[in-house]
């Protein structure tokens, strides 16, 4: 059993500089449900107490480059509006029905709100946050009701708008690196 374990959505935002340094990353694939998948699996392989999410997300609040901790996520994808619930709430989910609060592990480090959905978003969310991605709600889930911990930090790759999609792939190796290094300060 490990204390720690971390995941991450792509190898391309670790760059192979992780597995370089002989550090195991689990790679969850895009989107809630592989994420949701691969949280799951790997708290049942390595009996972790934390699990670690680093990787990319968008922002038009938060500086591009910089590192921000989540510290609450999102759905910014679940509607059901029509039904007479709030965007991003989950209807009849009595135990997390919108946001999930995390516990700060990186006291400094600038804290957010990020809004996870199944789409690359370029726009403004529905839902109040402050950065953006498309794995992290489902893996604070599954930790949640599992008795995980659950620590996520993100480097901001955009500005969540019309160039994202370009900004996102040119700043992930200063991303991979920036991730490693606070990594690294990490008492595993």
């Amino acid at each position: 059993m490990s204390d720690f374990a971390l995941i991450m959505a792509l190898p391309n935002e670790s760059k192979g500089l992780f597995e370089a340094e002989g550090i195991e990353v689990h790679y969850s694939g895009i989107g809630k449900v592989n994420a949701a998948f691969k949280a799951f699996e790997i708290i049942q392989k390595t009996g972790c107490k934390t699990l670690i999410n680093l990787g990319s997300a968008g922002s038009s609040y938060f500086d591009a480059h910089s590192l921000v901790e989540v510290s609450e996520f999102v759905q910014r994808d679940m509607d059901v509006s029509p039904l007479g619930f709030e965007v991003g709430v989950t209807p009849m989910d009595d135990e997390y029905p919108a946001g999930i609060q995390l516990e700060s592990f990186f006291e400094y480090l600038p804290k957010g709100i990020c809004g996870t959905g199944d789409s690359f978003e370029t726009g403004l969310p529905k839902v109040p946050c402050n950065l953006v991605d498309m794995e992290g709600y489902a893996i604070a889930k599954v930790c949640k009701k599992l008795g995980v911990r659950f620590v996520s930090v993100k480097y901001i790759t955009d500005g969540a708008n019309d160039t994202a999609h370009l900004d996102w792939e040119e700043n992930l190796l200063l991303g991979a690196r920036k991730l490693l290094s606070l990594y690294q300060t990490v008492k595993i």
